[in-house]
């Protein structure tokens, strides 16, 4: 991927273009390189991510707008605009917007390891088990169902 690039990545935007339609979520990317990689997500009440884990990086979430309630290695909190959450490699997570208004938030991983070809290979893929399967492949491994109650 090589290094970073100077450069404003604009709102409403995705970086060299591209934007991302994973289970109904857009996701934007905002910077990309080998050792980091941001994305900004747009979450509509009841839309979430299940709990999952990344084994090879750490995680931050920036929430922008919004509430974010989280499963955070076994544990509900809940994340509010400007509030950032820490995730370390291996800690379960997973997000979930609950309330009646859209959540947007920036999130980054560090180093990008296949993230961003993961993000490439879900993108208007419908089928969950699908999704489940080939992030396996990507370095991110979802929990079973009873991990989001």
């Amino acid at each position: 991927m090589g290094a970073l690039e100077k450069g404003i990545t604009r709102t409403g935007t995705g970086y060299g273009g591209k934007t991302w339609n994973i289970l109904g979520q857009v996701y934007y990317p905002k910077a990309v390189t080998d050792s980091t990689f941001a994305f900004e997500t747009n979450s509509d009440p009841g839309q979430f991510v299940p709990v999952h884990i990344h084994p090879t990086q750490d995680e931050f979430i920036l929430v922008q707008e919004g509430v974010l309630d989280l499963k955070l290695d076994g544990v509900w909190v809940q994340a509010k605009a400007g509030d950032l959450v820490r995730m370390p490699r291996g800690i379960p997570h997973g997000y979930f917007n609950k309330s009646d208004k859209p959540a947007r938030a920036l999130f980054w991983v560090s180093p990008m390891q296949k993230l961003e070809a993961l993000f490439e290979k879900l993108h208007n893929l419908q089928d969950p088990v699908e999704v489940v399967r080939i992030s396996a492949e990507h370095e991110v491994d979802f929990l079973p169902p009873e991990a989001n109650e």
